[in-house]
């Protein structure tokens, strides 16, 4: 464990050195094009946020060629002014090109970042849109389930009840000539209408 934050340590140190070498670069040439004062010091935060930008759309896997490109025009901006502070340039005598280059970029800078941050959330958005029509496409529609009534209980009736029954019926049959019908043989007996019923139902 202790090995492996050693390890974050020193990469987070040299990150940090690298990135203030950088910043003191691009913050020297932007000063001798000409650019004083809190303009000088926004033209590095400007270089490596395009360049962190970039890097991370090229990390998402979205708009790689845009991503690319600004990339390869962030780190051009960091390289160029790392090179031109080791001498090869007189900072003194800064060519007009120079001056051009580094009074435009701002204009390059937004125009990179502005497409950087509205092309991908779309593509996103289209991404996550055919993910949902695919998986609806493979799901079966479920129906909902219908729910049967319970069958009710059947009634217990004594068999001695029953018995009683056929002969009242029997009797009915023998007067009438017709069965005996429910509610006649209830009121015969005596007995609620479920036993009524489910000793009709016997007979």
């Amino acid at each position: 464990m202790r090995a492996r934050l050693a390890r974050v340590d020193a990469v987070l140190v040299q990150a940090l050195i690298a990135a203030a070498l950088s910043f003191a670069h691009l913050h020297d040439v932007a000063m001798a094009a000409g650019q004083d004062g809190w303009k000088a010091w926004a033209y590095p935060v400007s270089v490596d946020l395009l360049l962190v930008a970039a890097w991370r759309r090229l990390r998402s896997g979205t708009t790689k060629a845009a991503a690319w490109c600004w990339f390869v025009i962030a780190l051009t901006a960091s390289l160029g002014a790392n090179v031109a502070t080791a001498g090869l340039l007189d900072l003194g005598h800064v060519p007009a090109w120079l001056r051009i280059l580094v009074a435009g970029w701002p204009a390059i800078a937004f125009l990179g970042g502005t497409l950087l941050a509205h092309s991908a959330p779309q593509k996103h958005a289209d991404i996550e849109d055919q993910e949902d029509e695919r998986e609806s496409a493979h799901e079966p529609a479920v129906e909902p389930a219908v729910e049967t009534p319970p069958e009710p209980l059947p009634v217990p009736v004594p068999a001695a009840l029953v018995e009683h029954a056929r002969k009242v019926a029997a009797d009915h049959q023998t007067r009438t000539g017709a069965p005996i019908d429910t509610p006649t043989l209830r009121a015969r007996l005596g007995v609620p209408a479920p036993i009524a019923e489910a000793i009709a139902a016997r007979l």
